[in-house]
């Protein structure tokens, strides 16, 4: 019983959207400049699309997918006219406020922090209950009882227009990169004091 009440809470787009890989090359235009694919069709739900393909939906409801530090976003401004995102963290990128799609990997709390994400654990401000879109439907699907807060408490922070200010992430490092960030410089040294003194002669 779950499961319907969850189909029917969710608009039936939104897990295939969730499971869409973007920003790959369009199969059907690989010949063209502009076949990176970057939008997704509502209506058809068939997969991400290339701006070529936009010819053949037409009159139907295509948003536009961003790419933010190796994760896909979407502006706040597409996504909240066909979607709830109440308790959903937004984050300013390039002037945007938008919304991660899915849970992106935190390699470790960070420290002092007093409100997380109630997926993933991801650190968030006070106002808000999950990092992205995915985490939100994984933490309200058929556990009702994961609700820490009331509805009016979650929703606080979208009213008052609180966003983060973003700072990107890097790629995960490499063996090599990991092994010459630990690399330590030894005990520091003071230059020898007299080689200063026969520079003033």
């Amino acid at each position: 019983m779950g499961s319907d009440q969850d189909e029917k809470r969710w608009p039936p787009w939104l897990k295939p959207l969730l499971g869409t890989s973007f920003f790959r090359q369009c199969k059907f235009h690989a010949d063209s400049h502009k076949s990176e694919c970057n939008m997704y069709c509502l209506d058809c739900m068939n997969g991400a699309l290339c701006s070529l393909c936009l010819s053949y939906h037409r009159d139907h409801r295509v948003i536009q997918i961003r790419r933010s530090s190796y994760h896909d976003v979407i502006r706040v401004s597409e996504i909240q006219k066909v979607l709830d995102i109440t308790g959903v963290q937004t984050y300013i990128i390039n002037s945007a406020r938008v919304v991660f799609i899915n849970e992106r990997p935190q390699p470790r709390p960070g420290k002092g922090v007093t409100n997380t994400c109630e997926v993933c654990d991801r650190s968030l401000l006070d106002s808000f209950r999950f990092c992205s879109l995915g985490c939100k439907i994984a933490g309200t699907s058929s556990k009702e009882s994961r609700m820490k807060r009331s509805p009016d408490s979650a929703g606080a922070g979208d009213d008052k227009g609180i966003v983060a200010s973003f700072t990107p992430s890097t790629p995960p490092p490499t063996a090599l990169s990991y092994r010459t960030a630990k690399r330590r410089k030894g005990i520091p040294h003071r230059a020898p004091l007299g080689g200063l003194l026969l520079e003033y002669y």
